[in-house]
């Protein structure tokens, strides 16, 4: 499997680098920097940070995703997921966490809260037609084909 080299700068040395758990994992868990316990209650979103900074290679975005198991377990998710890390961003990453529960949800110090996803990017050109060609689908939208 090929690897891509993505320079990361911690804020602190107690900072936990994101890790692969299995083998097979498309996704590395990365964890939050806070140091003192965060609670959200029911319907609450929170700006987690990270304490890591990345520099992505340009024709990558690494994605950001909710881990499955806050979600079934706790209710806990993400907010404009998959969130994307474009190539050029150098700032902080942060992960919007919010609470779909019905219970408050402590996130204690360097708890894994996401995973991020390394994605190679394309970029689209437009080009303007009369007409386009038509499929099975055609318009049919949201919902058309059943249940």
């Amino acid at each position: 499997m090929n690897k891509v080299i993505i320079k990361l700068k911690k804020e602190n040395e107690n900072i936990k680098l994101p890790k692969y758990m299995t083998e097979g994992a498309a996704g590395m868990d990365v964890y939050s920097n806070n140091s003192v316990p965060i609670t959200l209650k029911p319907l609450e979103r929170a700006l987690i940070p990270t304490g890591l900074y990345l520099e992505i290679p340009y024709g990558y975005e690494i994605q950001v995703r909710p881990r499955s198991g806050l979600a079934i377990k706790h209710g806990i998710t993400m907010l404009n997921t998959p969130g994307t890390i474009d190539s050029d961003y150098r700032g902080e990453i942060k992960i919007i966490l919010i609470n779909l529960s019905n219970d408050e949800y402590i996130i204690n110090p360097q708890e894994r809260i996401a995973q991020l996803v390394l994605q190679k990017v394309y970029k689209a050109e437009f080009k303007i037609v009369e007409a386009l060609e038509e499929s099975k689908r055609n318009s049919g939208g949201f919902g058309h084909t059943g249940k």
